[in-house]
């Protein structure tokens, strides 16, 4: 089991020594999603803005904003296709990322952490280093410690050089080595960007001017980011359990006015050898192979250096001492191992503090992390926290008796022949009845297009089967006609479900027992997690105040239907039996459940006005654990470190997320 997360766990005088993806929601198949500054970071290190640092405002339409839907004038030459003068050079790519101490620029936004702990924060590539797929130096890919003397000589190598006196590099046209640098408004990146600026300047002669853009100029879709308005960008990306990636940086996926600016290959970097690799990464179930595609496109990645990532962000979770197995995880909600928490006191409760409430306790139209801690303590009805958990970039089976797989027999994969009007997954990801022109990926891997003939293509079949023994908190056993349920509300517009990607790519569903399903999917489907994508389960049984029982209940109700939303039946350690709206949610073990007993008997999740309050109330005793949700990065953070220093008996885990900064290159321009 490979882990991310790096400790520093304090009980009494004793030092022992990170994050889930801001919402990876379970079975969604979108590319890691930019983050929008929603989350305000309050720095202990002010940011230091030189005379070169330009704060902007979103640019009006005459300053060259396009409105949405807006025809844009035709150009004889399509935009972001001439090779940018100073950044096409590999020499300056590399300088770049020598002359940068990507150490001292977390400091300045982690200033409590060590030298180790801030160590742990960087990355080499597009993956965590402790990620499943993560290539190393060992590996073949190529890294950049600080070292401004190598930065220095590819400069001189490129014809950059810096005259005695001076402070900026010139080439032989005494032009000067200066380039834009553009990000968000955010305080955070205001800190870090300005000591990126300055060591780019001090160590090897770079230019940095900056430009702090609101997050709705740089993210929006005609403007920023979408358009490739930029020369150094910096933003962050969300990672998850799997690496994906295709979207982000395959050579078909660099948006261009001819392809409606489609794509997040924001670099315009393509690499051929490394566009093959993502590709074929994303379009085979083998996980060895998966893994070594991964590492070629690594190894392109690294040497070509189209993006520099900078530091995975930091994020704090807490504990009181009296806690045990509190395990706190990068990719996993930290109520996953709740039922074999203790408390060493031989108490029978426990108090967990939360700055925001859930909406609503219906995982269709709820997807805060605060609902999902709550959720996985009454099951959260079929995916993540019930069937499997997401631990440490990968994962792992609970109400599964094992995660299928085509090597243990649980999946297959059969070559089967499609003709006109079949329903198959197209290679745009759709399904589509097989017409002429229709592009489809073959049992070969390659993509063609349907011109009458049949057409041999792979389908894929995975079997879930639980555990036995597995009951509703009223005792009702769990049965095949509540799967059906779950998955008719899962596939039902009506009832909220953002994306139905997953549901359509399905041929059928065969419920062969009540603990045992088998999914099939269209011809082309190769879900890479396949083995997690497992039916939602409701209690079709259950008898609502209206004499009606769940299964009667339109999809468009749900969302209001109190015993969904407000008091939904478990089949996880815990039920709710209390919610005081603003207040707190009471949570008594649940006596039918398959685990057996939990040692803690009750669970109270308190409600504060802010996160001084709860750590307040974590001092004192009141409050026993502080998620990163609710403990975040910010001053706070240094309060409970401090006290931990001090001897109190306080555990604190300071967390590597996956949410990481990087800087992208632009390698054309306009």
């Amino acid at each position: 089991m490979m882990r991310t997360m790096f400790k520093r766990t304090f009980a009494g005088a004793m030092l022992m020594g990170l994050l889930i993806p801001l919402l990876a929601a379970c079975g969604g198949q979108a590319e890691p999603q930019v983050i929008r500054e929603t989350v305000v970071v309050r720095e202990t290190v002010e940011p230091q803005i030189i005379e070169q640092t330009v704060i902007v405002e979103a640019p009006t339409a005459e300053e060259g904003a396009t409105e949405e839907g807006a025809e844009e004038p035709a150009a004889s030459t399509e935009s972001y296709t001439t090779p940018h003068p100073i950044l096409d050079d590999l020499r300056v790519r590399q300088a770049i990322a020598y002359c940068a101490d990507r150490s001292e620029v977390a400091k300045s936004v982690y200033s409590f952490l060590d030298d180790e702990q801030r160590e742990e924060l960087l990355m080499d590539t597009f993956l965590p280093k402790t990620h499943w797929a993560a290539a190393g130096e060992d590996d073949g890919i190529t890294v950049y410690p600080f070292d401004p003397e190598q930065g220095q000589a590819l400069l001189d190598e490129a014809g950059w050089t810096l005259d005695e006196g001076d402070t900026v590099r010139m080439n032989e046209a005494g032009e000067p080595l200066t380039l834009k640098f553009t990000t968000t408004n955010a305080q955070f990146r205001q800190t870090w960007a300005a000591v990126f600026e300055q060591q780019l300047l001090d160590n090897c002669g770079i230019q940095i001017i900056r430009t702090h853009a609101p997050g709705s100029w740089w993210f929006g879709g005609t403007t920023g980011l979408q358009r490739r308005d930029f020369e150094l960008g910096a933003f962050a990306w969300v990672g998850e359990t799997d690496p994906k990636g295709q979207t982000l940086y395959a050579c078909n996926q660099i948006p261009l006015p001819s392809n409606s600016w489609e794509g997040q290959n924001y670099m315009g970097w393509c690499n051929e050898t490394a566009s093959q690799a993502i590709i074929a990464a994303n379009n085979t179930l083998d996980r060895d192979e998966r893994i070594a595609q991964y590492q070629i496109f690594q190894q392109e990645f690294t040497k070509d250096m189209p993006s520099l990532p900078m530091f995975n962000r930091l994020e704090v979770a807490a504990a009181s001492g009296n806690v045990e197995n509190y395990n706190p995880d990068p990719t996993e909600y930290y109520t996953k191992n709740i039922y074999e928490w203790t408390l060493t006191d031989g108490g029978d409760t426990v108090v967990l503090g939360m700055t925001q409430e859930p909406a609503s306790m219906f995982t269709q139209n709820e997807s805060a992390a605060v609902q999902r801690i709550a959720a996985y303590l009454i099951g959260n009805f079929g995916h993540q926290g019930f069937a499997f958990t997401a631990a440490d970039y990968d994962y792992q089976a609970l109400a599964l008796t094992e995660l299928p797989s085509i090597e243990n027999g649980g999946a297959a994969l059969e070559a089967v022949e499609v003709n006109a009007g079949d329903m198959v997954w197209s290679v745009d990801g759709d399904a589509v009845e097989l017409a002429d022109g229709v592009e489809v990926i073959n049992a070969d891997g390659e993509t063609v297009a349907f011109e009458g003939d049949a057409i041999t293509m792979n389908q894929l079949s995975v079997t879930f089967e639980y555990q036995e023994g597995i009951t509703w908190e009223d005792g009702e056993p769990l049965k095949a006609a509540d799967f059906e349920l779950g998955n008719a509300i899962e596939c039902d517009p009506e009832a909220g479900t953002i994306s139905l990607q997953i549901c359509n790519s399905r041929q059928e569903i065969e419920y062969v027992s009540d603990n045992s399903y088998t999914i099939t999917y269209l011809p082309g489907v190769q879900w890479p997690e396949y083995s997690v994508y497992s039916l939602y389960a409701y209690p079709s049984h259950q008898e609502l105040s209206d004499g009606r029982t769940l299964a009667d209940v339109p999809a468009d109700e749900w969302s209001s239907l109190p015993e969904i939303a407000e008091a939904p039946l478990s089949l996880g350690p815990y039920r709710l039996v209390e919610w005081e709206k603003g207040q707190r949610m009471v949570f008594e073990a649940n006596p039918n459940y398959y685990g057996g007993e939990p040692a803690i008997q009750n669970v109270i999740i308190q409600f504060f006005e802010d996160t001084n309050q709860a750590v307040a109330q974590l001092l004192t005793g009141d409050v026993d654990v502080l998620g990163r949700e609710t403990l975040g990065a910010g001053p706070e953070v240094e309060a409970v470190l401090q006290e931990a220093e001090e001897g109190t008996d306080l555990q604190v885990f300071t967390l590597a997320s996956p949410t990481w900064e990087h800087v992208d290159i632009n390698l054309f321009t306009k």
